[in-house]
């Protein structure tokens, strides 16, 4: 039996996209969920999930933030994106990032449908005429594949220093040591190959904005600054 994820904070879609994968896959089980928290612990009781639908910002979540965790907790399951988003640049990160598909929330019922039978047959999908329109730069798409192989920790210090938290704040929320949150910045400046944490703070943010022009950020000093947040 096929079991499917849904992820988004909007009962009416949600509803709407529950009856198309029940007309698309008669017979697969579905959860629908309306928050990041819920999703994580509907995977947790459904490890072996097949496919998960995933609005882009609903609570908890918020750009690509979502898709990256999930990404880096549960690689073995497949994730598409299913948005009111529909800019080229978008829908290219998504796919960078590890999505398997992007479904425009205005596409029909129909087209939904035929989407997630190819999503389920192990097939990328995403519109027509909008595969043809995606296009990134090879600086952007090295980013991007960099940004996939950080840790599950090291996201989450990532997110932290898109708020702004010191190293401190970060090692509370985490419940590890402050000289672990630094070791986890410092990883994450080599493998993004940035010097700063004001620029790895930066570009957090930018993935946060889905809809942002760009993600790489300006590189302003050569200089490290991993601990100079007290």
């Amino acid at each position: 039996m096929l079991r499917l994820l849904i992820a988004d904070d909007h009962p009416l879609f949600r509803a709407a996209l529950t009856a198309a994968v029940a007309d698309a896959v008669p017979g697969a089980t579905v959860e629908a969920t309306a928050s990041m928290a819920d999703l994580l612990a509907a995977l947790e009781r459904q490890p072996d999930c097949d496919l998960v639908l995933l609005d882009l910002r609903m609570p908890g979540s918020s750009g690509f933030s979502s898709l990256i965790q999930l990404r880096g907790l549960r690689p073995d399951v497949p994730v598409a994106i299913v948005s009111g988003e529909e800019n080229p640049l978008v829908v290219r990160r998504a796919i960078d990032f590890g999505a398997c598909g992007y479904i425009p929330k205005s596409a029909s019922l129909a087209v939904i449908g035929d989407a997630i039978r190819a999503l389920l047959d192990g097939n990328e999908w995403l519109p027509e005429g909008l595969a043809e329109a995606v296009d990134q730069g090879a600086a952007e798409q090295a980013l991007t594949r960099q940004i996939a192989t950080l840790t599950p920790q090291q996201f989450k210090v990532l997110m932290a220093l898109a708020d702004g938290r010191l190293n401190k704040q970060i090692g509370y929320e985490l419940n590890v040591t402050e000289a672990t949150v630094k070791a986890h910045v410092t990883a994450i400046l080599r493998k993004l190959g940035l010097y700063r944490r004001t620029q790895a703070a930066l570009l957090a943010r930018r993935l946060l904005d889905a809809s942002a022009d760009t993600l790489t950020p300006p590189l302003d000093s050569t200089q490290s600054d991993i601990g100079d947040d007290d």
